[in-house]
């Protein structure tokens, strides 16, 4: 659906790669620009285990798309870049704010070089504000915006999300800045500048908490497990006699057929979230009394909303995963298969999947240059200067 459409991705780490993947997935030409040691999820990944030298953090984010190393700080890499930047419709950076307006590269230079580039950058805060030198990263996102205060128990210590969730959604929505601005463009005829970053996303990832505080509605964490600092019971996990099963908003009756107990009947609309903590701890008692098999069997029978606490190797092999067709990989010279997420969204009943896998470093430097238009020479020459590699 992008084909056609050329993306040239400063990006490193995890916000702007995956924000630019999901571009590639689409068929866009994206031409991940690196420096010559390698951007820098080449060189990590969170338990410090590679796959025969290969990164799993670089294999998450960096399939269908192309790699050209380039110098910045070298002057004979000036004019391949702007050359290339010619030709794309979609630049995105995920440097700290001010970075690439010192090489000339800043929205203003660029827009009026190219005034249909689509200019978009992922930052941790936004490219202004008290916050602007500040270091952008999920936990730490999680931390500033209220969302690791939110989580837990009330006696428990904050405790952010165990994913990176915010860099994730900071992803989603710079790829959905980015596709609106491309369609904007084809009405006005001129680019604009997109802007997403970690706190806005971890504000958007709060819609509804947030939109009860700033209304003055009060909210506070459960003590008894209620996983929502605004909802009634029961809203969260609960404990069986042998392992684990999450329960959603439930209605008294239901509550009350299920564990066969008049008590829940005493509760109404208008009293539910001040008892919350009296509804959760009855139904903790009731739950710790049978299996999780037995519940489940119960809570299906009774139409209740219930889930499995599943583990990550039990989502691997959960049935609906596995139908929604949700896994690809591509083999690698050094690491064998490497396995990967798909694309998450489905287009004509498809989920777009691996052209390329992730390549290896300055892969595509020589191909880029020549579609250019650069010779041998002019290339080698660049090599020699040691502005491309």
């Amino acid at each position: 659906m992008l084909s056609g459409i050329r993306v040239v991705s400063f990006t490193h780490f995890l916000q702007g790669p995956s924000a630019s993947q999901m571009l590639a997935d689409l068929g866009a030409d994206v031409i991940k620009i690196e420096p010559k040691k390698g951007a820098f999820e080449r060189s990590w990944t969170g338990p410090g285990r590679f796959l025969n030298g290969h990164s799993p953090f670089f294999a998450l984010g960096n399939r269908n798309v192309r790699s050209m190393v380039v110098d910045l700080k070298s002057p004979a890499a000036v004019e391949p870049l702007l050359a290339l930047l010619d030709t794309a419709d979609v630049l995105v950076e995920s440097f700290r704010p001010g970075t690439l307006d010192r090489f000339g590269l800043g929205w203003e230079a660029l827009h009026e070089r190219n005034p249909r580039l689509v200019y978009a950058s992922l930052s941790g805060y936004g490219s202004d504000g008290p916050y602007v030198d500040r270091p952008g990263q999920d936990v730490l996102v999680q931390a500033l915006s209220g969302i690791a205060m939110a989580t837990g128990r009330e006696a428990d210590p904050p405790q952010p999300v165990g994913a990176c969730i915010v860099d994730q959604h900071a992803a989603v929505l710079g790829a959905m800045g980015i596709l609106a601005a491309l369609h904007g463009r084809e009405r006005s005829g001129e680019g604009v500048k997109v802007e997403s970053n970690l706190l806005n996303a971890a504000l958007d990832l709060q819609i509804e908490p947030l939109t009860y505080a700033m209304n003055g509605f009060e909210g506070s964490r459960s003590a008894s497990g209620v996983s929502s600092p605004f909802y009634s019971a029961p809203y969260g996990v609960f404990a069986t006699s042998d392992g684990w099963i999450c329960v959603s908003l439930t209605a008294p009756e239901q509550l009350r057929a299920v564990f066969d107990d008049e008590w829940f009947l005493d509760v109404d609309a208008a009293s539910a979230f001040a008892r919350r903590e009296e509804v959760n701890e009855r139904i903790a008692d009731h739950m710790a009394t049978r299996a999780t098999s037995e519940w489940r069997d119960a809570f299906s029978a009774a139409g209740l909303w219930w889930a499995p606490v599943n583990g990550h190797d039990e989502v691997l092999e959960d049935p609906q995963v596995r139908h929604n067709d949700s896994f690809d990989s591509y083999e690698h010279a050094d690491a064998g298969e490497v396995k990967v997420l798909k694309h998450p969204v489905r287009y004509d009943g498809v989920r777009p999947g691996i052209r390329s896998a992730p390549p290896e470093l300055g892969a595509h430097t020589r191909e880029v240059l020549g579609e250019l238009g650069y010779s041998a020479e002019q290339i080698d020459a660049l090599l020699a200067a040691k502005a491309v590699a």
